[in-house]
């Protein structure tokens, strides 16, 4: 019989306390702290810590050492800090993660004890400020997704909103003002024991290698009052309830109506499809971003004056596109050069020299999963041409791949033709699944 409580309960909070702040938009939820540490709770939140892994944090705890523990047993004993209030957040492990302009992206590893407690927490509050959040909010919310973001600033293009701000913000997660995000949170939330865990949250010290492999911390965000770790679970809804105020200020400031300026936003990237007004909402922009203390960068934000001068969003290039068929023109989306690169170096990564002690069927089950998982996320506008030229550069890589590890020479392609690669080997086609241009004139 198993000891994990159903997830029915969870679910029934959850939807519960999401139904009270639909129906009372103004209304302060004064009684949160104790259902944090619900056992039911705590044991949703470490099967989700559990599914998406993750590496250990400053402890060096393991998921296999707390199931080496007792998970029951460890959870209990956590459930218990947290009822006499003697749990205390750990520092934050950085990480860096390089980016496709070759600079670096700080990450943030919490141990899994503090991962746990914030998604037990996410439990609780997600569902009261989902209530809250803003349509034009695509970004780490239920039933919503970067691709319905995609759609949506399709629609907006086509339907003459062809002036965009692609605009770029400096750092937001590093640069979010503990002050001001406290007071959004606290705007319905009352509970102090909550409220001053999330606190402790957000001036968690950091903790990193230098170049010598010492490990310094740091407490720069409790110094300067501002930030929040990115991998931290509570970060993203955090950063959702932030970027609300710069939605909701827009339109009651009235740079919507007056400007025609329609914002999509997932998470910090954001753009703003106008007519014919993108000068005034950038400067719009700039003046409501200095008041929230956040800083729009320069050199990235920028105005696109559509179909002709095509912008990246979310992995899409948006601009003027044509039919191949009819060679008419249309107002589309297609997988952006930068995309198309960053797919291409994977299969490059995956297909190098030190995995060649793999088997063909390793190296080819490796590939299907990083082809198939680009394929569900690239699965909208104009495809075929990229999707060419991924399935010719994945065909090359393993070519080469399958040439070094049998130590074969000469016309690679003859002695490992496509229908080999594909049908013996099993290597996935690249095909869309269904046709899904909509041409509308540009």
């Amino acid at each position: 019989m198993s000891l994990v409580p159903p997830k029915s309960k969870v679910r029934e909070l959850q939807a519960t306390l999401h139904a009270k702040a639909k129906g009372a938009p103004a209304y302060r939820f004064y009684a949160l702290y104790d259902k944090v540490y619900r056992l039911d709770v705590l044991w949703h939140a470490y099967d989700r810590c559990r599914q998406n892994q993750g590496a250990a944090g400053v402890d060096g705890q393991t998921f296999a050492d707390i199931e080496a523990y007792g998970v029951g047993k460890w959870l209990g004993e956590l459930a218990e800090d947290l009822r006499k209030k003697t749990y205390r957040p750990q520092a934050v492990r950085r990480v860096w993660i390089p980016k496709a302009d070759g600079q670096q992206r700080p990450l943030g590893i919490p141990t899994i004890k503090d991962r746990v407690v914030q998604t037990a927490a996410l439990v609780v509050l997600e569902p009261i400020f989902e209530a809250d959040l803003q349509p034009e909010q695509y970004a780490y919310r239920p039933g919503r997704s970067a691709l319905d973001a995609v759609q949506q600033v399709r629609a907006l293009l086509r339907a003459g909103h062809t002036e965009v701000v692609d605009a770029d913000l400096s750092g937001y997660f590093d640069s979010l003002p503990h002050a001001a995000l406290m007071t959004a949170v606290a705007r319905r939330v009352n509970d102090g024991a909550l409220l001053a865990l999330i606190k402790a949250w957000l001036e968690m010290p950091v903790e990193e290698e230098d170049a010598h492999g010492r490990k310094q911390r740091t407490t720069r965000n409790q110094d300067e009052g501002r930030g929040t770790p990115q991998g931290a679970p509570l970060s993203p809804l955090l950063a959702n309830i932030y970027m609300r105020r710069f939605l909701l200020g827009w339109k009651k400031l009235g740079h919507e109506a007056r400007l025609a300026a329609r914002i999509v936003s997932y998470a910090d990237d954001f753009v703003i499809c106008c007519r014919g007004s993108a000068a005034q909402a950038l400067a719009a922009v700039q003046t409501m971003m200095a008041k929230l203390r956040l800083t729009v960068n320069e050199t990235k934000t920028r105005i696109c004056r559509g179909p002709d001068e095509p912008f990246d969003f979310l992995g899409y290039t948006f601009g003027r596109l044509f039919s191949p068929r009819t060679g008419g023109s249309y107002i589309g989306e297609r997988p952006s050069a930068k995309s198309l690169l960053a797919i291409c170096q994977e299969i490059r990564e995956q297909t190098g020299r030190r995995w060649l002690w793999l088997s063909e069927a390793e190296v080819v089950r490796r590939l299907n999963s990083l082809l198939r998982g680009w394929m569900n996320y690239f699965r909208l506008g104009t495809l075929s041409r990229a999707y060419s030229g991924v399935q010719a550069h994945a065909r090359f890589r393993l070519r080469q791949w399958l040439a070094r590890k049998h130590v074969k020479r000469g016309r690679l392609y003859t002695r490992y033709p496509d229908n080999a690669l594909h049908d013996r080997l099993g290597l996935v086609r690249l095909q869309p699944r269904r046709a899904n241009v909509s041409c509308a004139p540009a």
